[in-house]
């Protein structure tokens, strides 16, 4: 047995030939590593007490990542999820990316190598660069956790290239379209909703989880506050919004106050036709039995209606962007469109819709020229 003075451990050999390079932890227990040399150990042993003078060694028990994940995702995330939808999408990434490539590796043997491998096997599957980041976010956070708990001693995502993001090329309607639309829809049942998305750039669900109670017609304003989506095994999910900046209030036009107060009285009727089904919600945009809408099925309604007014084939969300474009076009500041929008930042709104700044820059310089050219 090589031995070494006091807190530096010591390596020896054990009966069946491994050697063993073994020291104290800060808390007085015994640490054993394994191997097949005397020299790996010395080496093994060293790197170790460095570790641990650094605050980085790895004190917890082997375990393979598979069961790590699956106590992670539901005893330490699951209960701090912003809402079921973003489990639901964790869980997804957890079980059918994570465990069947990496589940079986030893937490602890985790390699930078084998995550870039893990990205560049999903890329070469078909999956987007934005989809791939979205993994690399779930197992970097997984991770994080297990660097806090001292299972491991470093974050090897930290170690790796996440897959660049790409951004989606947006199709926002120009002003004339926008117009077309709204002139199309004009007394359908779908006015007031289009009309809100258009004007405030609200998203989808914060649409469809809108409550009349939310709307004050006294000061032309509403608060969003909840958000409905479609997920997965869980069904309709009705949550809050996903940050602090999307609960945000907004200051409504009056024409869009009317065509809202001309919805309540359409909507009055359905309930007087849907009796005795009806079930009040106080839900603005429900369907015919007063609860809420499918996402599904006012996707179908939109794409149909998008035909009817020849306009092009868009995503409902290019609603938001129509907004957003279109409000920056006529001049209003970035500030008051990121507060519409409920971006966390004035630069996530600017990065998103640069496209329409160089019109913006040659309408300063226009008034450049009519302030000081001769």
């Amino acid at each position: 047995m090589a031995r070494r003075k006091q807190g530096e451990g010591s390596v020896y050999q054990r009966k069946d030939g491994r050697w063993v390079a073994e020291f104290r932890l800060d808390d007085g227990k015994k640490k054993q590593l394994y191997r097949k040399t005397e020299k790996e150990a010395h080496v093994a042993l060293r790197k170790a007490l460095h570790e641990k003078e650094q605050g980085t060694l790895a004190t917890g028990p082997q375990q393979a990542i598979k069961g790590y994940l699956e106590h992670w995702l539901e005893q330490v995330y699951r209960p701090t999820a912003r809402n079921v939808g973003t489990y639901n999408l964790y869980r997804t990434i957890v079980y059918n990316h994570l465990i069947p490539l990496l589940g079986h590796i030893r937490l602890q043997k985790l390699t930078p190598q084998q995550v870039q491998a893990f990205y560049a096997l999903k890329i070469k599957e078909g999956l987007s660069p934005n989809r791939v980041r979205t993994f690399h976010a779930v197992l970097h956070k997984a991770l994080d956790n297990a660097v806090k708990w001292g299972l491991i001693g470093k974050n090897v995502c930290d170690l790796v290239t996440a897959p660049s993001q790409v951004r989606r090329e947006i199709q926002p309607l120009t002003q004339e379209q926008a117009k077309c639309l709204l002139q199309v829809v004009h007394e359908h049942r779908l006015e007031a909703l289009l009309t809100l998305a258009l004007v405030t750039g609200m998203r989808k669900g914060e649409l469809l989880g809108l409550h009349w109670q939310d709307i004050d017609f006294n000061t032309g304003s509403l608060q969003v506050k909840r958000t409905v989506s479609r997920v997965g095994k869980f069904g309709l999910v009705v949550s809050e919004p996903k940050s602090a900046r999307s609960r945000r209030k907004i200051v409504l036009p009056t024409f869009v106050l009317e065509i809202l107060e001309q919805h309540r009285a359409y909507q009055k009727i359905l309930r007087l036709q849907a009796i005795p089904l009806w079930k009040e919600g106080d839900i603005v945009f429900s369907n015919i039995y007063g609860g809420y809408v499918e996402p599904a099925n006012l996707h179908e309604h939109f794409k149909h209606i998008l035909k009817k007014a020849g306009l092009p084939n868009i995503r409902f969300h290019d609603l938001r962007h129509s907004a957003a474009t279109i409000l920056l076009e006529m001049g209003v500041h970035p500030k008051v469109v990121q507060e519409l929008l409920g971006h966390s930042t004035i630069s996530t709104t600017i990065d998103i819709y640069s496209h329409v700044l160089p019109s913006m820059q040659q309408e300063a310089a226009n008034k450049l020229d009519e302030l000081f050219g001769h």
